[in-house]
């Protein structure tokens, strides 16, 4: 899955961004257990919050996210990890196989937020859902007190954009000094 990184200011506060795209996922053999690649795992135990992206056209993809939720929960048992459910699509109301009460009574059950959106036609639906989750996260961190919310030791995966960018930087500085030693 790719990894997208931003910087943005929330309430007068930097936000540093990281959101991992996880592809992938799948129910195992007609049970309710998920089969995810070992970079989800990592993901997941970085992670300070979630976002559960499912299409109103795909029951399938809502199915996926209680089980995806248990296997978070078993990485993080006594976390408590903001929690955004995303329902896209929200454009293809005549194709709608996930009714909006469906996805209100699971974000309830799992202790997240709900929220509707259509992609395509109005992406200040998303940017906001993203905004109310990093508030979250703000009000969260804050009464750690100051402390890691989790004790673990895992760094944080680099964007990929950033490391080509940290890359072509240095090739520049690079080749600027060597210019400037030789005129």
């Amino acid at each position: 899955g790719a990894l997208y990184s931003r910087k943005f200011t929330i309430d007068g506060e930097q936000i540093s961004l990281q959101v991992q795209d996880t592809p992938f996922v799948s129910l195992e053999d007609d049970t309710d257990s998920i089969c995810c690649q070992e970079q989800i795992n990592r993901s997941i135990y970085w992670a300070d919050g979630f976002v559960f992206v499912y299409s109103i056209t795909d029951y399938g993809s809502f199915r996926l996210l209680r089980p995806l939720h248990q296997h978070i929960r078993r990485i993080h048992p006594n976390a408590n990890i903001p929690l955004l459910l995303m329902a896209n699509k929200g454009d293809l109301l005549r194709a709608r196989q996930v009714s909006s009460k469906e996805g209100l009574q699971l974000a309830t059950e799992l202790g997240g937020t709900y929220c509707e959106v259509s992609a395509r036609e109005n992406c200040e639906g998303v940017h906001e859902a993203f905004q109310q989750l990093c508030q979250e996260l703000g009000r969260s961190s804050s009464s750690c007190n100051g402390e890691k919310r989790r004790g673990l030791h895992l760094v944080r995966p680099k964007s990929p954009n950033m490391q080509d960018l940290k890359r072509r930087l240095k090739q520049a500085l690079t080749s600027k000094g060597k210019s400037a030693t030789t005129l």
